[in-house]
């Protein structure tokens, strides 16, 4: 059954570049960057879209197509005996074109009125285009005729859905990778506040839609996100506004570079520069943007391109060879180039241009392109290199989509192609910076690359000693909303505005940050206490009444000098011992009380110096014991003066029964009860060092714990009682004669001593620290002192001043007069 192809309403599309071959390859390419649309008065048919401004660039694209296909067709070993032809379209950089660039290449541009046809596409495969909105527009119109579409520089994600686009391939990357590198590249110089601006179409939308993802997840704030088209100038002035207003001083472009080369002009214009641009693969070495005023604004860009790679005899043809073979309008021509040099006579004016062959980066993906459609006709014509291809077999565009999902080969420069499950070739990114060269002219010098083929923890490199910034410097550019936190602050974010524009707060005492930008503060240990700057945590200091500290050395003075004064009564009293009144004062109770006050004063030392285990347990216990010694002894005088007054009774036989046996054996038995109670206390729950940290924050007091409070409070309490009961005898007999009479001096140095305790109990209760220790030896040494002087003082001064009365005589006379 044939087919009868209507008539074709209006005029056919005509191709720029073209030549017959048995099999055929389209190609569309923005050979012309400008558009300029008719006026439509709906009265007659509308005149032909006018393209102007030459894209060097695209040019260079259409010679590499026509440039591999010559060289295909003079191999042996490639399609030996089938020439490739081609029809190359020129879409003028607009969508609009690309549609009536697709349908002439699937349809020819031949007027057909009736006659039969074949209904098989006019192009066995089409190359194209550069732009990834036009690219779709190319995929979605061949898409359901299965006829491949391989683009050299449409990198959109989008692209990569095998279900809406089931016959695309494409020689790049995806700009899945690219969008991510991105993110990493800002992240990595610490840019963390940043602008961007996109194209508004399928190209930019999708890949700074990727961009902004990856920035989230890499902690970039972006200050703000703008998109205009090209042919929306009212909302470049917005962009170019809002640049100007921002304080971000990094711009991430994911711009064509016909936005890229409309906003530079803006942008120069109103003298915008000093800013980082971080580009993409389609404009950051586009040689269109190199004007003598790019630089001032684009001047240390850094983006990512597409690799260079040399293709031997590449750029003889694109100066010499095309020109002389392939456009050479003369009367030898065909017609159908003829017609070319016709319509486009601006062309003429890049003969022998060569400015741009060392930027130039996508005529190798072309390449590819060209030599993938050719291995896959290769396989589908069953080619050999001794019988040639089969040319009687009819190529189908689905036959060509399923072989280039297989094809793997090497070209000539040795690197490999092949098409993974989206159809993208995977290669790698050269990251390269806008630099002066030595003559003054704009070079794109790579400064690493991304390798999308390698694991992810190696895909990045980068010489940053390479880079130049904006200005011409060799300092790295600052783009953060808020300057780094340094360890010991934190961060607390600004209300209402992005999480990284905060303010940096000092942390509290007792907490530390050691990380820039810390988000919070962490708490010290307990044993530790942060330093001035908050950004460590160092030891508390340990206190403790040391005898090098004044206060331990004040103690320990009077505590000597007690001893010492008691050391001096205890030796007049034993050069006095055989006078009256030595003896009338009861002499071995006398000494045995200076003994236990010298204990008194030197248990005192105990409390000074570092608690250990023993210390603590030996100051209480040693404080309790002698202390009780001394009372013991108190009461034992003051008894043997009630007994002494009884006994001068007539027919009183008292002191018989308190003689200097039961006197020793009473004192004995107070103290013994005192130890019992300290060896139960230890025996229990003893006393232990113990680091208070409750009342100062940045310090640790250490001290001596109570182990059992009931074991210190019944110490304590006994030493009380003792106290008391003396307290009350020798108030009953400060009556009685003086002669035998100690009691009122006892009273007094009982009255002392229990208005110290009383007085210690609420002091030692709300003393922070050591000074606890310290409450606790005053306490030893005042009652000491006390009982010292108000039982011995007054001996003493008889002893020393008045010897006189220190005589049997005075004693008795003084008796008698009273």
């Amino acid at each position: 059954m044939k087919i009868v192809c209507p008539n074709i309403r209006g005029s056919p599309e005509f191709p720029v570049l073209s030549k017959e071959g048995d099999v055929m390859i389209g190609g569309a390419f923005s050979i012309h960057s400008k558009i300029t649309q008719p006026s439509l008065f709906y009265t007659e048919r509308p005149t032909a879209f006018k393209c102007s401004r030459i894209n060097l660039r695209e040019f260079r694209f259409a010679q590499t197509m026509i440039f591999a296909i010559e060289e295909i067709n003079k191999k042996k070993d490639l399609l030996p005996n089938v020439s490739i032809g081609y029809r190359i379209y020129d879409n003028c950089a607009s969508t609009l074109s690309s549609m009536r660039a697709v349908m002439a290449l699937m349809n020819g541009d031949e007027l057909t009125s009736g006659n039969s046809c074949s209904g098989q596409s006019a192009v066995h495969a089409i190359i194209g285009e550069s732009e990834s909105s036009s690219t779709i527009v190319l995929s979605r119109t061949a898409g359901p005729f299965q006829i491949p579409v391989i683009s050299h520089s449409a990198t959109c994600e989008c692209l990569s859905s095998r279900k809406e686009y089931p016959s695309f391939f494409r020689t790049i990357v995806s700009d899945l990778y690219q969008s991510r590198a991105l993110a990493q590249l800002v992240k990595h110089f610490g840019w963390n506040w940043v602008g961007a601006v996109n194209s508004d179409n399928d190209y930019g939308n999708n890949g700074m839609a990727i961009f902004l993802s990856a920035a989230q997840e890499e902690g970039i704030c972006v200050e703000y996100s703008e998109k205009f088209d090209r042919a929306e100038p009212e909302k470049l002035l917005k962009v170019i506004e809002v640049i100007k207003m921002s304080t971000a001083q990094v711009i991430v472009g994911f711009l064509s570079h016909v936005e890229m080369n409309n906003l530079l002009e803006h942008l120069s214009l109103h003298n915008i520069t000093g800013r980082q641009f971080i580009g993409v693969e389609a404009w950051i070495t586009a040689d269109s943007l190199v004007t003598p005023t790019s630089f001032s604004v684009l001047g240390g860009a850094l983006g990512f391109a597409v690799q260079k790679a040399n293709i031997s005899g590449l750029e003889d043809f694109l100066v010499r060879d095309f020109w002389e073979t392939e456009f050479q309008c003369n009367d030898t021509n065909t017609e159908s180039v003829l017609k070319t040099c016709k319509n486009n006579p601006d062309l003429f004016q890049l003969k022998g241009h060569d400015d741009d062959l060392e930027k130039l980066r996508y005529p190798t993906n072309i390449y590819k392109a060209i030599y993938a459609v050719a291995q896959s006709l290769h396989s589908i014509l069953k080619c050999s290199d001794s019988q040639g291809c089969n040319k009687a077999l009819e190529v189908k565009p689905w036959e060509v989509v399923e072989a280039l999902k297989h094809v793997n080969f090497t070209i000539k420069n040795g690197e490999r192609v092949w098409f993974d499950h989206t159809g993208a070739a995977i290669n790698r990114y050269e990251l390269v910076n806008w630099q002066r060269g030595s003559d003054g002219s704009v070079q794109f010098r790579p400064v690493g690359y991304f390798d999308a083929s390698l694991p992810s923890d190696q895909r990045f490199s980068l010489n940053t000693e390479a880079i130049i910034w904006p200005g011409g410097g060799k300092e790295l550019p600052v783009s953060v909303c808020s300057e780094s936190c340094r360890p010991g602050t934190h961060k607390v974010l600004q209300k209402g505005k992005h999480v990284c524009c905060f303010d940096c707060i000092p942390c509290p005492v007792g907490e530390f940050s050691n990380t820039t930008d810390s988000n919070d503060c962490k708490k010290c240990p307990e044993a530790y206490w942060s330093n001035q700057k908050r950004d460590e945590c160092l030891p508390k200091n340990i206190e403790f009444l040391s005898f090098t500290e004044v206060m331990g050395k004040i103690l320990v003075i009077f505590t000597m000098f007690g001893l010492l004064l008691t050391l001096i009564v205890a030796i007049l009293f034993l050069m006095n011992k055989d006078t009256p009144l030595v003896k009338a004062n009861n002499s071995e109770l006398s000494f045995l009380l200076l003994f236990s006050l010298s204990l008194c004063f030197l248990c005192s030392l105990t409390f000074i110096g570092q608690p250990t285990e023993w210390s603590c347990m030996l100051r209480h216990t040693a404080f309790g014991i002698t202390f009780v010694l001394c009372i013991s002894c108190i009461l034992g005088k003051t008894i043997v003066v009630l007994m002494a007054f009884k006994a001068t009774l007539p027919g009183s036989n008292v002191m018989k029964w308190f003689g200097p046996a039961q006197q020793r054996l009473t004192v004995l038995f107070f103290t013994f009860i005192q130890v019992i109670i300290c060896i139960l206390w230890l025996t229990i729950n003893p006393p232990f060092p113990y680091k208070n940290m409750n009342y100062y924050m940045e310090k640790i007091i250490l001290e001596c714990a109570l182990g059992s409070p009931i074991g210190f409070w019944a110490v304590l309490g006994y030493i009380g009682l003792l106290a008391l009961l003396c307290f009350f005898l020798a108030f009953l007999a400060r009556k009685l004669p003086d002669s035998f009479n100690e009691a009122k001096h006892i009273t007094f140095s009982m009255l002392i001593f229990c208005a110290v305790w009383l007085t210690f109990i609420p002091a030692y209760v709300s003393s922070p620290g050591n000074l606890i220790v310290a409450v606790e030896i005053f306490a030893i040494l005042a009652s000491s002192y006390g009982i010292l002087f108000c039982i011995f003082a007054p001996k003493c001064f008889i002893l020393v001043v008045r010897p006189d009365r220190n005589t049997k005589k005075h004693l008795m006379g003084k008796h008698n007069a009273n």
